[in-house]
């Protein structure tokens, strides 16, 4: 007797690889899927991580490590939804003076979380290709974690209430800024890291694909009663990738093997920077139903 459909509360953002499963193109006898309406998907990652409010969701990568170092009930699949060059993220201000990579040690520098993900990139690229010491500086943050269990090192400060990342930087009250999604166009700040996207390329050939963003993950109950939904949903990723334009699906990765590399920098980064309590094994982030997936 064929199993009956599961419908999964899910968070996943209006992406290019997402847009031809989000808008009805894609769809399974196996799953149902409600979408959550949540703009962007990062206002969410809290109540997954809090609440367990999704079934099924994308995840900043060190959110999710953080989770499972908590213990929170979800396992990884081995679907990248947002990757990008994070080299270009970390700007200064040339009207207070110049400032290299090299310069940063004892400076301040802002970022919206500790634990943003694209902090964690950048903070680990000064480190291994600029020498900085990331404990040195003075980091400004202006959201708690959104793993309420994580407290945030003492290199860390919050910004004064009403403070704002953007401004702080043009006021000379930073030194430096790492922006996520923020964009600072027409502004006078320029990228911190010269020559960001050939750089960007550069790493990424290095170290074996872009810096991974954002991941799925899966209630780990769900891949032990129903394994079928598991690996119905991971098709269903892959096929609305495939239907985007090339050049939006071309730095997204699925299957373990094709991320380790990417997995095992970030791990490294996150428990350098003492962001997660002891370094994970790859294979750990996955379990049995969701390694498999190829």
């Amino acid at each position: 007797m064929p199993e009956t459909p599961l419908t999964l509360q899910t968070l996943l953002a209006s992406h290019p690889n997402t847009g031809a499963l989000r808008s009805g193109q894609l769809h399974s006898p196996l799953v149902n899927f409600v979408f959550a309406d949540i703009k962007p998907a990062n206002r969410g990652f809290k109540a997954l991580v809090r609440e367990q409010k999704f079934d099924l969701g994308e995840l900043a990568i060190v959110t999710f490590l953080q989770a499972k170092a908590y213990g929170k009930p979800y396992v990884l699949l081995p679907a990248v939804v947002v990757a990008r060059g994070q080299h270009h993220t970390i700007f200064f201000n040339p009207q207070r003076g110049h400032l290299s990579p090299g310069d940063l040690n004892g400076r301040r520098v802002g970022v919206r979380a500790y634990t943003q993900t694209t902090g964690a990139w950048v903070r680990g690229f000064l480190q291994e290709d600029y020498g900085v010491d990331f404990r040195s500086i003075h980091w400004v943050t202006f959201e708690a974690p959104h793993v309420a269990e994580y407290t945030d090192p003492p290199w860390v400060q919050r910004a004064p209430e009403g403070k704002q990342l953007l401004q702080m930087l043009l006021d000379g009250e930073i030194d430096a800024a790492i922006f996520g999604s923020e964009n600072p166009e027409g502004t006078p700040l320029k990228p911190l890291i010269p020559d960001a996207a050939e750089v960007a390329a550069c790493w990424a050939e290095k170290h074996g694909g872009v810096p991974i963003n954002h991941m799925v993950v899966i209630k780990e109950s769900i891949t032990q009663t129903r394994p079928d939904v598991v690996r119905e949903v991971y098709r269903l990723l892959k096929e609305s990738a495939a239907a985007a334009p090339v050049k939006e699906t071309s730095v997204l990765r699925f299957g373990v093997e094709s991320l380790r590399n990417s997995l095992e920098t970030i791990i490294q980064y996150a428990e350098l920077q003492d962001l997660i309590p002891r370094r994970f094994s790859v294979d750990e982030l996955f379990n049995d139903v969701t390694r498999s997936l190829g």
